[in-house]
């Protein structure tokens, strides 16, 4: 049982100047993306994915990890992750969300970075050149509203309809000059508990 992957896509910006101040340093935001052959297209309803996700998601994990590490300059370098899934018209929404919401494709990215939080994402459908939105967060701190980024991308010839997107996304820091403060602090505010975020 092979993958058939078209494509693979890098995307990366340096973002030197907000807010009439300059980035120092400038934030690096970047993604790696794989268009994929559906391992479901055609197939009608598929009541069991799992032989598909035990066999392509850890596949495409270690492909995308190893490329967002090499683009970021090692695993070190990357403060804020995430990742998403797009999937073609014509496929279903669940045959997206079965490649990256398993632990099958996502570790491989949370041990390379060392990472402590859960990966952040998005799963959508749309045609080719449907923008790709990756919602970032702290790999350690799910409260630290800094690193609360998105990168965002397109792809001019995919996802086609029997295709999905699949992508990890990083960026290097917060936002330039960020000063909304975090969670804790409007817990703590409230009268809430700041040691159990999920308290309100």
């Amino acid at each position: 049982m092979d993958i058939r992957i078209r494509k693979l896509v890098n995307f990366e910006e340096d973002l030197c100047w907000e807010g009439e101040r300059e980035a120092v340093p400038p934030l690096k935001q970047f993604a790696v993306a794989a268009v994929v052959r559906n391992p479901w297209a055609g197939r009608g309803y598929v009541d069991d994915l799992k032989p598909e996700i035990r066999a392509f998601a850890p596949v495409l994990g270690k492909l995308l990890t190893d490329r967002i590490i090499a683009l970021a300059g090692g695993g070190d370098r990357i403060e804020a992750y995430g990742k998403a899934a797009m999937a073609g018209l014509g496929c279903e929404l669940e045959h997206a969300s079965a490649l990256i919401h398993t632990l099958h494709f996502g570790n491989f990215y949370r041990e390379a970075v060392g990472a402590k939080s859960y990966l952040g994402f998005t799963n959508t459908r749309g045609p080719a050149n449907t923008q790709i939105q990756i919602p970032l967060m702290d790999k350690n701190d799910t409260g630290r509203r800094s690193h609360y980024l998105t990168v965002q991308f397109s792809i001019a010839d995919a996802p086609a309809d029997d295709e999905l997107v699949i992508a990890f996304g990083g960026a290097t820091g917060g936002r330039p000059h960020h000063r909304i403060g975090d969670r804790y602090q409007d817990l703590a505010e409230l009268g809430a508990d700041v040691s159990n975020p999920a308290s309100l």
